[in-house]
Protein backbone atom coordinates (compact mmCIF):
# COMPACT_ATOMS: atom_id res chain seq x y z
CA UNK A 1 0.00 0.00 0.00
CA UNK A 2 2.88 2.33 0.83
CA UNK A 3 4.53 1.87 -2.57
CA UNK A 4 1.20 2.28 -4.42
CA UNK A 5 0.58 5.55 -2.61
CA UNK A 6 4.09 6.73 -3.39
CA UNK A 7 3.50 6.07 -7.08
CA UNK A 8 0.28 8.09 -6.95
CA UNK A 9 2.01 11.08 -5.47
CA UNK A 10 4.82 11.01 -8.00
CA UNK A 11 2.35 10.78 -10.84
CA UNK A 12 0.47 13.79 -9.54
CA UNK A 13 3.05 16.34 -10.58
CA UNK A 14 2.98 15.38 -14.20
CA UNK A 15 1.04 18.16 -15.93
CA UNK A 16 3.18 17.12 -22.19
CA UNK A 17 4.77 18.68 -34.78
CA UNK A 18 5.99 16.94 -37.07
CA UNK A 19 3.70 14.19 -38.30
CA UNK A 20 -0.03 13.58 -38.35
CA UNK A 21 -1.78 10.30 -39.20
CA UNK A 22 -4.72 10.23 -41.58
CA UNK A 23 -6.38 7.03 -40.35
CA UNK A 24 -10.12 6.59 -40.87
CA UNK A 25 -12.31 3.84 -39.49
CA UNK A 26 -15.47 2.81 -41.30
CA UNK A 27 -18.60 4.07 -39.59
CA UNK A 28 -16.80 6.64 -37.41
CA UNK A 29 -17.07 10.41 -37.57
CA UNK A 30 -14.42 12.27 -39.58
CA UNK A 31 -11.22 12.89 -37.65
CA UNK A 32 -10.80 16.23 -35.92
CA UNK A 33 -7.93 18.17 -37.47
CA UNK A 34 -5.29 17.44 -34.83
CA UNK A 35 -2.87 20.02 -36.22
CA UNK A 36 -5.49 22.77 -35.99
CA UNK A 37 -6.41 21.69 -32.44
CA UNK A 38 -2.76 21.74 -31.37
CA UNK A 39 -2.28 25.21 -32.84
CA UNK A 40 -5.45 26.46 -31.13
CA UNK A 41 -4.23 25.20 -27.74
CA UNK A 42 -0.71 26.52 -28.32
CA UNK A 43 -2.03 29.98 -29.25
CA UNK A 44 -4.57 30.09 -26.40
CA UNK A 45 -1.92 29.35 -23.79
CA UNK A 46 0.48 32.04 -24.93
CA UNK A 47 1.59 31.20 -28.46
CA UNK A 48 5.19 32.16 -29.16
CA UNK A 49 5.65 33.11 -25.50
CA UNK A 50 5.45 29.41 -24.63
CA UNK A 51 8.73 28.97 -26.50
CA UNK A 52 10.40 31.50 -24.17
CA UNK A 53 9.86 29.33 -21.08
CA UNK A 54 13.28 28.41 -19.75
CA UNK A 55 12.27 27.68 -16.16
CA UNK A 56 8.95 26.95 -14.47
CA UNK A 57 8.33 26.75 -10.72
CA UNK A 58 4.95 25.75 -9.27
CA UNK A 59 4.26 25.45 -5.54
CA UNK A 60 1.02 24.88 -3.67
CA UNK A 61 -1.20 22.52 -1.74
CA UNK A 62 -2.63 19.10 -2.54
CA UNK A 63 -5.24 16.81 -1.03
CA UNK A 64 -4.89 13.15 -2.01
CA UNK A 65 -7.65 10.59 -1.42
CA UNK A 66 -6.76 6.89 -1.56
CA UNK A 67 -9.80 4.72 -0.92
CA UNK A 68 -11.41 6.58 2.00
CA UNK A 69 -8.28 8.17 3.42
CA UNK A 70 -7.69 11.86 2.73
CA UNK A 71 -4.12 13.13 3.00
CA UNK A 72 -3.40 16.88 2.89
CA UNK A 73 0.01 18.18 1.93
CA UNK A 74 2.03 20.46 -0.29
CA UNK A 75 3.88 20.10 -3.58
CA UNK A 76 6.48 21.88 -5.65
CA UNK A 77 7.75 21.31 -9.17
CA UNK A 78 10.90 22.99 -10.46
CA UNK A 79 11.71 22.69 -14.17
CA UNK A 80 14.72 24.10 -15.99
CA UNK A 81 15.03 22.80 -19.54
CA UNK A 82 15.09 19.01 -19.22
CA UNK A 83 16.10 19.16 -15.56
CA UNK A 84 13.47 18.97 -12.86
CA UNK A 85 12.70 18.47 -9.18
CA UNK A 86 9.44 17.01 -7.93
CA UNK A 87 8.92 17.38 -4.18
CA UNK A 88 5.74 16.34 -2.38
CA UNK A 89 5.16 16.55 1.34
CA UNK A 90 2.18 14.89 3.06
CA UNK A 91 1.28 13.78 6.53
CA UNK A 92 1.95 10.21 5.36
CA UNK A 93 5.14 10.39 3.36
CA UNK A 94 7.58 12.82 1.74
CA UNK A 95 8.78 12.16 -1.79
CA UNK A 96 11.44 13.77 -3.94
CA UNK A 97 12.54 12.91 -7.48
CA UNK A 98 15.27 14.81 -9.31
CA UNK A 99 16.72 14.73 -12.83
CA UNK A 100 20.00 16.63 -13.27
CA UNK A 101 20.12 16.34 -17.06
CA UNK A 102 21.85 12.96 -16.97
CA UNK A 103 20.78 10.98 -13.92
CA UNK A 104 17.47 10.50 -12.11
CA UNK A 105 17.40 10.09 -8.35
CA UNK A 106 14.42 9.26 -6.16
CA UNK A 107 13.87 9.19 -2.42
CA UNK A 108 11.95 5.94 -2.99
CA UNK A 109 14.16 2.98 -3.72
CA UNK A 110 13.22 1.16 -6.93
CA UNK A 111 10.60 3.69 -8.04
CA UNK A 112 11.45 5.97 -10.97
CA UNK A 113 8.71 7.46 -13.11
CA UNK A 114 8.70 9.09 -16.56
CA UNK A 115 10.13 12.63 -16.67
CA UNK A 116 7.62 15.27 -15.59
CA UNK A 117 8.76 17.30 -18.61
CA UNK A 118 7.35 14.81 -21.14
CA UNK A 119 3.79 14.42 -19.86
CA UNK A 120 0.98 16.95 -19.48
CA UNK A 121 1.23 20.73 -19.59
CA UNK A 122 5.06 21.03 -19.74
CA UNK A 123 4.88 19.18 -23.06
CA UNK A 124 2.68 21.84 -24.71
CA UNK A 125 5.50 24.34 -25.47
CA UNK A 126 7.13 21.62 -27.58
CA UNK A 127 4.37 21.75 -30.22
CA UNK A 128 6.18 22.25 -33.53
CA UNK A 129 9.58 21.09 -32.23
CA UNK A 130 11.47 18.43 -34.15
CA UNK A 131 10.63 14.94 -32.90
CA UNK A 132 7.42 15.95 -31.10
CA UNK A 133 4.56 14.43 -33.08
CA UNK A 134 1.01 15.77 -33.23
CA UNK A 135 -1.61 13.20 -34.20
CA UNK A 136 -5.35 12.61 -33.75
CA UNK A 137 -6.62 11.13 -30.51
CA UNK A 138 -7.34 7.43 -31.22
CA UNK A 139 -10.84 6.65 -32.50
CA UNK A 140 -11.99 4.86 -29.37
CA UNK A 141 -11.00 7.74 -27.10
CA UNK A 142 -12.36 10.63 -29.17
CA UNK A 143 -14.86 12.63 -27.15
CA UNK A 144 -14.27 16.29 -27.99
CA UNK A 145 -11.87 18.58 -29.82
CA UNK A 146 -8.36 17.42 -29.08
CA UNK A 147 -5.02 16.04 -30.21
CA UNK A 148 -2.25 13.69 -29.10
CA UNK A 149 1.28 14.98 -28.56
CA UNK A 150 4.04 12.37 -28.38
CA UNK A 151 7.56 13.11 -27.16
CA UNK A 152 10.66 11.51 -28.72
CA UNK A 153 10.88 9.08 -25.79
CA UNK A 154 7.43 7.73 -26.68
CA UNK A 155 5.46 9.19 -23.77
CA UNK A 156 2.29 10.91 -24.94
CA UNK A 157 -0.57 13.04 -23.69
CA UNK A 158 -4.07 13.35 -25.17
CA UNK A 159 -5.18 16.97 -24.81
CA UNK A 160 -8.85 18.06 -24.97
CA UNK A 161 -9.84 21.68 -25.59
CA UNK A 162 -12.57 24.05 -24.53
CA UNK A 163 -14.41 24.76 -27.79
CA UNK A 164 -14.85 28.48 -27.06
CA UNK A 165 -11.47 29.47 -25.65
CA UNK A 166 -9.12 26.86 -27.10
CA UNK A 167 -7.64 26.38 -23.62
CA UNK A 168 -6.93 22.84 -22.48
CA UNK A 169 -9.86 21.64 -20.38
CA UNK A 170 -8.47 18.18 -19.63
CA UNK A 171 -5.79 15.70 -20.63
CA UNK A 172 -5.03 12.01 -20.26
CA UNK A 173 -1.94 9.82 -20.32
CA UNK A 174 -1.27 6.08 -20.24
CA UNK A 175 2.11 4.40 -20.03
CA UNK A 176 3.83 1.24 -18.87
CA UNK A 177 6.09 1.04 -15.83
CA UNK A 178 7.69 -2.15 -14.56
CA UNK A 179 5.37 -4.23 -16.74
CA UNK A 180 2.18 -2.55 -15.51
CA UNK A 181 0.01 -0.03 -17.34
CA UNK A 182 -0.90 3.15 -15.47
CA UNK A 183 -3.44 5.75 -16.59
CA UNK A 184 -4.16 9.20 -15.30
CA UNK A 185 -6.54 11.99 -16.27
CA UNK A 186 -6.69 15.65 -15.25
CA UNK A 187 -9.55 18.15 -15.35
CA UNK A 188 -8.49 21.78 -15.10
CA UNK A 189 -10.76 24.06 -13.07
CA UNK A 190 -8.84 27.34 -13.14
CA UNK A 191 -5.94 28.96 -14.94
CA UNK A 192 -3.62 31.81 -14.09
CA UNK A 193 -1.93 34.11 -16.60
CA UNK A 194 1.74 34.67 -15.77
CA UNK A 195 3.85 36.83 -18.08
CA UNK A 196 1.34 36.29 -20.89
CA UNK A 197 1.32 32.50 -20.47
CA UNK A 198 -1.77 30.66 -19.24
CA UNK A 199 -0.81 28.00 -16.69
CA UNK A 200 -3.04 25.53 -14.79
CA UNK A 201 -3.66 26.84 -11.28
CA UNK A 202 -6.31 24.51 -9.85
CA UNK A 203 -7.01 21.02 -11.16
CA UNK A 204 -8.18 17.57 -10.11
CA UNK A 205 -6.54 14.30 -11.07
CA UNK A 206 -7.74 10.71 -11.19
CA UNK A 207 -5.40 7.72 -11.10
CA UNK A 208 -6.41 4.24 -12.25
CA UNK A 209 -3.93 1.65 -11.05
CA UNK A 210 -5.68 -1.67 -11.48
CA UNK A 211 -7.58 -2.37 -8.26
CA UNK A 212 -6.78 1.08 -6.83
CA UNK A 213 -8.35 4.36 -7.93
CA UNK A 214 -7.15 7.54 -6.28
CA UNK A 215 -7.99 11.23 -6.57
CA UNK A 216 -6.02 14.39 -5.92
CA UNK A 217 -6.92 18.07 -5.88
CA UNK A 218 -4.15 20.57 -6.54
CA UNK A 219 -4.08 24.30 -5.99
CA UNK A 220 -1.00 26.29 -7.00
CA UNK A 221 -0.07 29.23 -4.82
CA UNK A 222 3.12 30.38 -6.51
CA UNK A 223 3.77 30.13 -10.27
CA UNK A 224 7.07 31.56 -11.47
CA UNK A 225 8.27 31.67 -15.06
CA UNK A 226 11.90 32.24 -16.03
CA UNK A 227 13.12 32.84 -12.49
CA UNK A 228 16.85 32.23 -12.06
CA UNK A 229 17.60 28.65 -10.96
CA UNK A 230 21.11 27.49 -10.14
CA UNK A 231 21.92 24.09 -11.66
CA UNK A 232 23.31 23.10 -8.25
CA UNK A 233 19.75 22.63 -6.93
CA UNK A 234 19.38 19.66 -9.30
CA UNK A 235 22.58 18.11 -8.04
CA UNK A 236 24.26 18.82 -11.40
CA UNK A 237 28.04 19.18 -11.44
Amino acid sequence: MKNCFAVLLLLSAMFTAAGQSEEMTKGTKPLIDAGAAAKAAFDAHGGAKLKTIKTLVIKGGVDVTVQTQSLPGGFSTVISGDKYILDIQTTFQSIKQTFDGTNTSSSLNGITLPPVTTLGFPLLPRVGDNGYVVSPVPVGKRKEKGFRLTAPDGFYTDFYLDEKTGLISSYESAYEMNGRTFTTSIAIDKYRVVDGITVPERYSQRFDLGPITAYANFKAKDILINSKIDDAVFGAK
